[in-house]
């Protein structure tokens, strides 16, 4: 497949697996660039920088060079400068900055170059990107999961589209699916950010009993909520809510986190520890319904991929070439 963005960072597909933290670490992103997608590792604001380092060596060991990239959310690097130096060290093709301005660092990253993305929830962050000068957006709906906006996939990626000028788009949110790639590359996107079926890779960063919970789930079963970030205290800013599993607790707290009380928070630490997803938090988004398996992060490429071919070849009769 050959899109832009296959283009750019020299790739088979046009697909990147989402930089989830801390689910995306090295071993997933590695497995995602040896299929001939874009690997991208999460750099999470709680793990410690020799963490990381390790995390980088695992994409960059064995084998030919991976295309991979880095994923950062402006207020933690804000808070974490370091990561920053590290992201630069780790060499990666693309760094994205998202949830903030990325202005302040896109100079940086281009001199040394690495390519700038930016996931945006709105015509006005899109626009925010746009001045900043990133290469590429990243239309992230409301579909996705983790941290996200308030707008659909389709209406977003419309939206961006007709502002981004010559300045590739990436749609995320929703897709999980060779239909779902095939529809946004159809609508003008260069590829797709996909997280949640990434979750379910075996080289994934997730845990036996969250994989478990994620298969068994339907699409359904979310909610976009700032519940975890209040009771970890963390300072996602208010516009980016989470879509995570519905649970005890978000029934419990969702609608007045006001009142949380100590209590709770205990019982969260505690449910976390235990990894009880009844009590502690699962990201996942809407396309969790279509995860029904563990498998490997090549199969998960190579069936979106072959399917995605197939279906952009069945729908070109349907349109009249006046023959």
């Amino acid at each position: 497949m050959k899109t832009a963005l296959t283009e750019m960072l020299g790739a088979r597909y046009p697909v990147l697996n989402a930089p989830m933290t801390p689910q995306a670490g090295g071993a997933l992103a590695r497995a995602v660039a040896q299929s001939g997608a874009i690997g991208m590792l999460g750099f999470d604001e709680s793990e410690s920088a020799e963490s990381l380092r390790n995390e980088i060596r695992l994409v960059r060991e064995g084998g030919p060079p991976a295309i991979f990239g880095i994923g950062l959310v402006r207020w933690v690097i804000d808070a974490r400068p370091e990561l920053v130096e590290l992201a630069f060290e780790a060499r990666p093709a693309l760094v994205s900055i998202s949830f903030g301005d990325p202005e302040p660092f896109v100079a940086g990253f281009h001199a040394a170059g690495i390519l700038v993305a930016s996931q945006v929830q709105s015509k006005a962050w899109a626009e925010v990107a746009l001045a900043a000068g990133v290469d590429i957006l990243v239309a992230q709906g409301t579909e996705a999961g983790g941290h996200t906006g308030a707008v659909g996939t389709l209406p977003l990626l419309q939206i961006v589209l007709e502002i981004a000028g010559d300045t590739p788009v990436v749609a995320a949110g929703g897709i999980a699916t060779g239909r779902g790639l095939a529809a946004v590359l159809a609508a003008g996107a260069c590829g797709a950010w996909i997280g949640t079926p990434f979750l379910a890779a075996s080289e994934a960063r997730t845990n036996p009993a969250a994989q478990e919970r994620l298969v068994s789930a339907n699409e359904t079963e979310t909610i976009l909520t700032n519940v975890f970030d209040r009771v970890q205290h963390k300072a996602w800013p208010a516009e980016f809510s989470g879509r995570a599993l519905r649970n005890r607790f978000t029934d419990a707290w969702h609608d007045r986190v006001d009142e949380m009380t100590p209590d709770a928070e205990h019982q969260f630490g505690e449910a976390r520890s235990n990894r009880d997803y009844s009590v502690a938090h699962l990201y996942a988004g809407q396309t969790v319904g279509l995860v029904r398996e563990v498998t490997s992060a090549a199969q998960i490429v190579r069936s979106i991929v072959d399917e995605a071919e197939t279906r952009l070849r069945s729908v070109a009769s349907l349109v009249n070439t006046g023959e």
